[in-house]
């Protein structure tokens, strides 16, 4: 046997693929469902892109990216965002949102709409910063 460092995608996939495999494994038969990756996007009239979310739904929503553009912030649209991920979320009979954020991005805006921090990473990316994980229960 051999260890090799190289990055590919298909081993990559292969290793995802048989840790989930392992995860289901585990599971209650009501909460054994493949990943499905999800995402809402905001486009202006031109279609342009300018704002969006993305995650994965499995037991529960991972959601992976929240991004609106600065000039749209302070106007509802990652707040009806985060509402329409969770939505499907529930229909695909998720339990828990987890995610994370950084001090410097939007760990209040996450609180304001339900969430509870259940962790800190201090000195992360920075040693000024934090890395805050959140979860929202989903029942």
């Amino acid at each position: 046997m051999k260890i090799t460092q190289q990055w590919n995608q298909e081993d990559s996939d292969y290793i995802r693929k048989m840790v989930i495999e392992y995860n289901l494994s585990k599971m209650p038969d009501e909460t054994r469902h493949p990943v499905k990756n999800i995402s809402f996007i905001l486009r202006g009239e031109d279609g342009s892109i300018l704002g969006g979310i993305t995650g994965k739904i499995s037991s529960s929503l991972i959601v992976d990216y929240l991004w609106v553009d600065e000039s749209l912030r302070g106007k509802g649209y990652g707040k009806e965002l985060l509402k329409r991920i969770e939505e499907m979320a529930r229909e695909n009979h998720c339990r828990l949102v987890q995610l994370f954020t950084f001090s410097f991005q939007a760990p209040d805006f996450y609180q304001k709409n339900g969430d509870e921090i259940v962790g800190v990473v201090q000195e992360n990316p920075t040693k000024e910063h934090q890395q805050y994980y959140l979860m929202k229960r989903l029942t």
